[in-house]
């Protein structure tokens, strides 16, 4: 189904109920594998890289799904009801109702945990995985050991601790004591070694102020396959949603989508 004639497939759009709550989500029906995107924390399926996977999705004629976990975009629930566990049931729900066939799982930041936690509990259907700056283990490697004491009293206190936004100083981030403990059941950085067995690629920002180089490369070392390469973007941030980045994401689908 690939487009050659300038015509654009139209993109399905719905809802999708999970655990009491809707699900946003947007699909190009196209040839396989589907390509699916699993966003970052905060962000959403209208995001600078969801929509370039998108534009070349339509361009391709790929089939692709993006969504919004609970509590983000166009999904309802609040974030701060938010725990690891759920954003990976919403992500293994719109795999098992809206996909058919194999997959490649695009995951950017939390995203990449999820998609990891998806590929072991799927490894039938995932075909290859592309992870930007993935965050795996994030609330207990990442998040716990960087709150000061007065956000630590707070979560333990309240139960919540809002932290200030670097992006949105106007939006802080609600930092809840059941995120960062619930967080402790899917660990998989335990020194164990990864059961995933699909072609990988990394693409990881050397100047990531979020997820340290060392912490995907820790990542990159302990999944089992063979299939992996690591591409460190020196100059690159946690976004790595500038034009090259773009091109190197792309280039990455491309090769485990088409290749």
């Amino acid at each position: 189904m690939v487009n050659t004639s300038g015509w654009r497939m139209t993109e399905e759009t719905g809802l999708l109920s999970v655990d009491g709550e809707e699900i946003a989500w947007r699909r190009l029906p196209g040839k396989a594998p589907t390509v699916v995107w699993l966003g970052g924390l905060r962000s959403d399926m209208s995001g600078t890289k969801a929509q370039a996977l998108a534009d070349w999705a339509q361009a391709t004629g790929q089939g692709c799904l993006r969504f919004d976990y609970q509590g983000h975009g166009g999904s309802s629930g609040e974030f701060a009801d938010g725990t690891i566990g759920r954003w990976k049931a919403d992500a293994l729900a719109a795999i098992d109702q809206l996909t058919e066939g194999p997959l490649v799982l695009a995951g950017s930041s939390l995203g990449g945990w999820i998609a990891c936690l998806v590929a072991r509990e799927r490894p039938e259907r995932v075909a290859g995985m592309v992870l930007i700056a993935p965050a795996a283990d994030f609330t207990e490697a990442l998040m716990r050991p960087s709150l000061p004491d007065e956000a630590l009293a707070a979560i333990e206190r309240d139960g919540l601790w809002l932290e200030p936004n670097a992006y949105d100083p106007d939006d802080p981030l609600p930092i809840t004591r059941r995120l960062l403990d619930e967080g402790r059941e899917h660990l998989i950085l335990s020194g164990d070694e990864i059961e995933i067995d699909c072609p990988v690629r990394i693409l990881q920002g050397g100047e990531d102020l979020d997820v340290p180089w060392d912490h995907a490369l820790g990542l990159a070392v302990a999944i089992r396959s063979r299939y992996l390469t690591f591409t460190l973007v020196k100059d690159g941030d946690h976004r790595l949603s500038r034009p090259q980045d773009l091109d190197r994401l792309i280039a990455a689908i491309e090769e485990l989508a088409l290749g």
